[in-house]
């Protein structure tokens, strides 16, 4: 058995756990959970911005400020969480009851995605937005204070389970952790946005959102079962008190007793720090100096996290006006994300193992504070990569309407071809069952039409920033129809399709997923959205009845026309018009910008969290941890005010520009890396003890010294008395 002592308290620890391979069974129980609540994290994550952008219908910018100030508090509340933990619960505690609260917050996501709740006409939109939205965002609160407070507790917690001649088992064991992170990520990232993927809902299927927040709300209580499970096994440290407070005390004592004696009369001190002397400890400030030493390196590293955090939000979102069909593969938008955690594993161990020792050998000085300034280059790079995508993505993209101007496309809907003179244009020669070419704008609300020969000339009216399809019927003196047409792509990678009934009888049209209903002689259907893939249509009237398949790719919208022998040659009676153009870039394109962002993560991240443990005094490393966690936060709120305040009419200007802001960073970092002094706090705090042992030395050395005195003084008193009694 294991059997601990609580250095502080000196009692034997009730909870006992034996050792297999020479690891506690305790932490295989803490391995598990981490892997669970990460699942459960990440997972609910990699579907965020979708949600907010589909069902609960915000627009770009604000669910991706929602995002980032959403991922902001899960990186502020691990202050609150050590607080709580070292101060009052102690870290078993603490993960217990903050898991629970973290549970809590899943379920109410999942609960918050289910459209049937409030969806009282069946059309699959919820008819109460404000109860969904509501509920969404105290189960995010709940989630952010969950997975933000046990994140310092749970790692600790880990290694608090090792004695002190296991230092390579719990090596290994921080190695595991990580993995167990980087796992829980990539499983998730590829099977919630699958979940999301399927269609669900009782009254109408839709998006199932509500499975895809609700597995990993299921996994999040799992990681609670399996922790409890545990328990009787676990060492559970006492809470000791918070340095995090005894840091602030001593900082806010030294600011106001410098304030206090600012006059110039007062000599001034080598360190602002130094003049909290009167109250506080010299190794503790000492200690303190260190640690605001690292804390102002920390100042433009939020810069960094501003730029990595947007893979899940605006490379998602790039991702949807991307073709995700990779062959034999086909990716959703929001499962390219799993490249990611997928090159972290690749690139960790071929960074330790070969690049590292490669520049080395070189004779290179690759100091740590230089490896995080090239991952912040790196950065930089990705969304340089991610800007010249979003190029060749908005060359792609249609050419719609502004709001002064309007378009039209013409469909001949008869079997004969007809002339079409439009004003400003050529005469348009239509085959029968044809549509022009693409849609011609005009910058006027209303146009004269001619067709036919002899000529027939309506006026017809456009609404400004609209496009509209003319239905040209086979009798021009029969009324003449305009459609409201998309202007704009099918969101999340979705095809739209409608059909145009040229029979003199009523068509019923459905697919196994979309009932087109009932579409009366000469008049079309609205659009309905369809996924990627082969899809079968069935037509039928009456008795009679024909199918046929055609396959779609991304973000394309096509109108069928059916003519008046559909059940006669089906395949032949069905002219597919293309209205939108599938999305034509491949988002295999995105795999750079992910490559570059993510070799800047292991060169930033993983670098910066081995320098400040390095730069940190023993007791104050959990100090140095909550201000690295602090730039994460930081830079997500760069996200929430730059994509609220800047409005660039681009989306390829915005990541030029946030690249800009990292590269000016990153030189402003690298002039304040070369003048940093690297230190050895272990050093530094034995130099001020040996002092302190010095000091009570020379302190020991004066009382023996006034002993001696006082005796001498006592014993010449005795011979001078003894004198006169001889007298």
């Amino acid at each position: 058995h294991t059997d601990k002592k609580d250095p502080e308290k000196k009692k034997v620890n009730k909870g006992t756990s034996k050792e297999v391979f020479g690891y506690p069974i305790s932490i295989f129980f803490i391995v598990v959970n981490e892997f669970c609540e990460r699942f459960s994290y990440y997972g609910m994550r990699a579907v965020l911005v979708l949600y907010f952008t589909y069902f609960l219908r915000w627009d770009d910018d604000l669910a991706t400020s929602i995002y980032h100030t959403f991922v902001a508090l899960c990186y502020l509340t691990p202050i609150l969480g050590a607080i709580v933990a070292d101060s009052w619960l102690g870290k078993f505690k603490t993960i217990i009851y903050l898991s629970i609260v973290y549970a809590i917050g899943q379920v109410a996501m999942a609960v918050s995605a289910i459209h049937d709740i409030t969806d009282t006409d069946g059309d699959g939109i919820p008819n109460n937005m404000s109860f969904h939205v509501a509920l969404s965002m105290v189960g995010l609160f709940l989630i952010a204070l969950g997975t933000g407070g046990i994140k310092p507790c749970v790692a600790a917690f880990g290694g608090d389970q090792f004695s002190d001649h296991q230092d390579k088992q719990r090596r290994t064991f921080f190695s595991v952790f990580y993995l167990c992170i980087n796992g829980g990520s990539l499983l998730s990232t590829i099977i919630t946005p699958i979940l999301r993927a399927q269609e669900c809902g009782i009254k109408s299927k839709e998006s199932c959102y509500s499975l895809a927040f609700g597995v990993p709300a299921a996994l999040m209580v799992v990681a609670l079962l399996v922790f409890i499970v545990g328990s009787g096994m676990y060492y559970k440290d006492e809470p000791q008190g918070n340095i995090m407070l005894d840091v602030c005390k001593c900082i806010g004592f030294a600011i106001k007793n410098r304030f206090r004696h600012r006059s110039t009369r007062y000599p001034k001190r080598q360190h602002w720090m130094d003049w909290a002397e009167e109250k506080y400890d010299k190794l503790l400030i000492a200690q303190i100096k260190m640690v605001l030493k690292v804390l102002f390196l920390y100042i433009p590293l939020p810069m960094f996290w501003t730029l990595f955090d947007q893979k899940g939000s605006r490379w998602t979102l790039q991702a949807t006006t991307m073709d995700g069909n990779f062959g034999a593969l086909v990716i959703q938008p929001d499962q390219m994300q799993t490249v990611n955690p997928i090159l972290i594993l690749t690139l960790v161990p071929i960074m330790d193992i070969f690049i590292y020792p490669l520049i080395q050998k070189c004779g290179l000085n690759f100091t740590p504070l230089k490896r995080m300034t090239v991952g912040m280059f790196l950065a930089a790079i990705a969304f340089v990569c991610a800007a010249l995508v979003q190029i060749e993505i908005d060359k792609s993209l249609p050419i719609f309407p502004s709001t002064t101007q309007s378009q039209l496309k013409l469909l001949n809907m008869g079997n004969n071809s007809v002339t079409v003179r439009l004003p400003g244009n050529d005469p348009q020669e239509l085959p029968a069952t044809t549509a022009s070419l693409d849609y011609f704008t005009f910058e006027s609300e209303q146009i004269s039409v001619s067709i036919g020969s002899p000529e027939v000339t309506n006026t017809i009216s456009l609404p400004m920033g609209e496009r509209q399809t003319l239905l040209i019927p086979s009798d021009l003196s029969d009324e003449w129809l305009q459609t409201d047409d998309l202007t704009a792509k099918p969101k999340r990678g979705n095809n739209a399709v409608r059909f145009v009934n040229g029979m003199n009888t009523v068509v019923n049209v459905s697919t196994t997923s979309v009932y087109f209903g009932l579409i009366e002689p000469l008049y079309y259907s609205n659009y309905s959205l369809i996924k990627s893939g082969e899809h079968t249509f069935t037509l039928w009237s009456d008795t009679q009845k024909c199918d046929f398949t055609m396959k779609f790719r991304f973000g394309s919208a096509y109108t069928f026309i059916i003519n008046s022998n559909l059940f006669s040659d089906c395949l032949k009676s069905i002219t597919p018009i293309q209205d939108i153009q599938p999305n034509s870039v491949s988002m295999a394109l995105q795999i750079p910008q992910y490559f570059f962002i993510t070799a800047g993560e292991v060169m930033f991240s993983v670098t910066g969290l081995e320098f400040s443990y390095s730069q940190a005094p023993s007791n104050m490393k959990a100090v140095l941890q909550a201000g690295w966690l602090l730039t994460v936060a930081i830079g997500n709120f760069i996200v929430l005010i730059v994509a609220e305040l800047a409005k660039l009419s681009k989306q390829w200007t915005e990541f030029v520009l946030f690249a800009s802001l990292l590269v000016a960073v990153c030189f402003i970092f690298s002039i304040m890396a070369h003048f940093y002094t690297y230190m050895d706090p272990a050093e530094i705090e034995a130099q001020f003890k040996k002092k302190g042992d010095d000091d009570e030395d020379d302190k020991s050395k004066r009382q023996r010294a006034e002993v001696e005195m006082v005796k001498r003084c006592s014993v010449n008193s005795h011979k001078e008395d003894d004198k006169q009694t001889r007298i």
